[in-house]
């Protein structure tokens, strides 16, 4: 036994830098397989040296792959003053992208601290708890043949949808004053159908029992797809006339957003208040739902109050400034207002189906690829001007960047 130990030694001198108990044992056993030529490499494989060869060079370029990817350089950032003034946010001083930053420079920023980061990341990392919770609900309840699980089904994508829409905004929006724009429009349309998925989860879920096949009830979702189409539309007209006008431009927008959240939340009020006017007791689809009415009032504060960043320009430049935490306040609130709807829906539906306010295929589905089509062609309409300046040797997109 011990001799044919010995042969196989000798016959893979590798074998002893293995079998050693000390580093030098490794090393010497390791060297002396790489001298070694003749025997049974020869034997195994002809031309043994110079497939060896190929081996380590190939080997040598595995190394390096990850040392390129490493030696790949962030974009670099620059100062309010030196970006033009489409691209400037109020009381943010530095973190600034390149405004001419291509496609692959947007995508290694969100790796690195600028004042889009946390914008990028708040929106990013929620869509994927918000599919997480819609695929639990896929598993629970059969979305494909129960048409009372409808609005929930619209609800539930359109919740997925807008955060993403919003990260990939954020994230290229700094190719050109063009592309910031029209990627601002699909953030605004996504957010418009955001409405839309609210308005028809409400009307099927939220309604107030006496509200219930009320005329209200019964147009409903029609006024939300119109309210859907408002706030698209007065939304990407804002940023027209933000330059020349950012008052109106920020009140335009803002306008265009509370008018669909007004709309959307009546029946949610009215609620609210006979459950605390007449002194019963909250259920706890309510209990979610008010906790929702507070993010989303805390959401619009932030949004138009720039807080905290405009008491301390410059302070909050990367971390704190009221957009992310805007993008935080209005996750939390969609959370809750999550949670209320599906308890609504659970707790509900006996009454609701026994008096008849079964959801339809045109209500719920039918309403949300009709509002998709028409907020497409909104969005199409605002950003054909702006691909017409791009378009090579136009003079209005020389005149675009100079401002």
């Amino acid at each position: 036994m011990k001799k044919s130990s010995r042969d196989l030694l000798s016959l893979f001198p590798v074998w002893r830098g293995i079998g050693a108990s000390s580093a030098v044992g490794w090393s010497r056993g390791w060297g002396r397989c790489l001298r070694w030529e003749p025997g049974i490499w020869l034997v195994f494989c002809r031309r043994g040296r110079a497939r060896l060869r190929e081996v380590c060079q190939r080997g040598r370029g595995a190394i390096r792959l990850p040392t390129d990817l490493l030696s790949l350089k962030l974009p670099q950032l620059f100062d309010i003053h030196q970006v033009p003034k489409v691209f400037r946010e109020d009381s943010i001083i530095s973190g600034y992208r390149h405004p001419q930053s291509s496609a692959m420079d947007c995508v290694l920023s969100s790796f690195q601290m600028n004042n889009e980061t946390v914008n990028i990341w708040t929106h990013f990392l929620p869509t994927w708890y918000f599919v997480w919770r819609f695929l639990a609900l896929c598993s629970a309840m059969n979305f494909l043949n129960d048409s009372y699980t409808w609005p929930l089904l619209v609800y539930m994508l359109l919740i997925c949808v807008y955060p993403f829409t919003s990260s990939c905004a954020h994230t290229f929006s700094s190719m050109s004053a063009e592309s910031r724009h029209i990627c601002y429009f699909f953030d605004y349309g996504a957010l418009s159908l955001y409405s839309l998925g609210c308005a028809i989860s409400y009307g099927h879920y939220v309604m107030p029992d006496c509200w219930v096949n009320s005329w209200l009830h019964q147009h409903f979702i029609l006024i939300a797809i119109g309210n859907s189409l408002f706030c698209t539309s007065m939304s990407c007209y804002s940023r027209f006339v933000e330059l020349q006008f950012p008052k109106r431009s920020k009140a335009l927008r803002t306008g265009a957003f509370v008018v669909p959240f007004i709309f959307d939340t009546v029946p949610l009020f009215y609620r609210a208040l006979i459950c605390f006017w007449g002194g019963g007791t909250p259920s706890d689809a309510l209990s979610s739902h008010c906790y929702h009415l507070l993010f989303a009032f805390l959401t619009c504060f932030l949004f138009t109050a720039h807080l905290p960043e405009r008491l301390a320009p410059g302070r909050f430049d990367y971390i704190g400034h009221s957009h992310q935490l805007f993008h935080i306040s209005a996750v939390v609130g969609t959370h809750f207002q999550m949670e209320g709807v599906v308890a609504d829906m659970t707790s509900r539906r006996a009454w609701l189906q026994l008096h008849g306010a079964t959801p339809s295929f045109l209500g719920t589905i039918g309403a949300l690829a009709v509002s998709v089509a028409l907020n497409l062609a909104i969005i199409g309409i605002f950003s054909a001007p702006l691909l017409w300046k791009t378009r090579p040797g136009s003079a209005q997109q020389h005149a675009c960047r100079e401002q």
